[in-house]
């Protein structure tokens, strides 16, 4: 089991949904967070004073999938999310050791779906 962390750009959500159902990847946590890469944030105008905002808007997406959905999840998110510009955002993935369902208590894969 593999936990799928990605940060994407806010607007290419619905995006890397659209990718992620087609390869048969459902379950997804999706969060608002603030950050920044290597475009190290932006500056705007604010009344009239110059202010220079270092964290951007960003989406963060966690998503638990079985070995055998790691690739096409991988594959998903970088077909959503890519524009070719810098800030299109990172996947980490990381090893799961465990996974419980709450509501029936299963363990391990049978948990995630």
């Amino acid at each position: 089991m593999k936990l799928i962390i990605a940060i994407i750009q806010p607007h290419r959500l619905e995006q890397v949904k659209e990718e992620l159902y087609k390869e048969e990847v459902n379950l997804i946590t999706v969060s608002e967070v603030l950050g920044h890469g290597r475009q190290k944030g932006v500056t705007e105008v604010y009344r009239g004073v110059r202010e220079t905002g270092n964290l951007l808007r960003k989406v963060r997406l966690e998503i638990a999938v079985n070995e055998n959905f790691v690739e096409r999840t991988i594959k998903a998110i970088m077909t959503g999310a890519k524009t070719g510009q810098t800030g299109d955002g990172k996947i980490f993935v990381i090893d799961l050791p465990e996974c419980i369902r709450i509501r029936t208590g299963e363990r391990g894969g049978e948990a995630i779906g």
